[in-house]
């Protein structure tokens, strides 16, 4: 099984779901993370507040903090290799990495569409 590590720009906490102003991305990456986990995945991560020490570490973070900077983050490594820098990955990228077979996602008719019409 491949190892994921997501390495997460300086946070409140260890998701970033937490505090007043929660950002909805965070909250739908971490159901993911959960998700992945749930199916066998192999999943870390670090926060630059909380565990510095991580990203200083890591060659392959270290070095793509000093050329790229913080602002860069999140970044994500795939056994050791980037996989993704800048955004956080979606169930399906998640899925694909950890060699997870996803269920189909229910495809809904277009609006205006009706049963038994010739446009669905």
């Amino acid at each position: 099984m491949k190892s994921i590590q997501i390495f997460d720009p300086a946070m409140c906490c260890n998701t970033g779901v937490c505090g007043v102003d929660v950002d909805q991305q965070l909250v739908s990456f971490a159901a993911d993370v959960d998700w992945a986990k749930q199916n066998g995945a192999r999943i870390e991560r670090f926060n630059l507040a909380q565990q510095p020490m991580e990203f200083a570490n890591n060659q392959v973070v270290k070095g793509f903090l000093e050329r790229s900077g913080e602002k860069a983050l999140p970044l994500i490594l795939v056994d050791g290799e980037v996989a993704l820098a800048g955004r956080y990955p979606h169930r399906t990228e998640l899925a694909r990495w950890a060699d997870i077979a996803h269920p189909v996602t229910e495809i809904k008719p277009a609006e205006g569409c009706c049963s038994g019409s010739k446009c669905c």
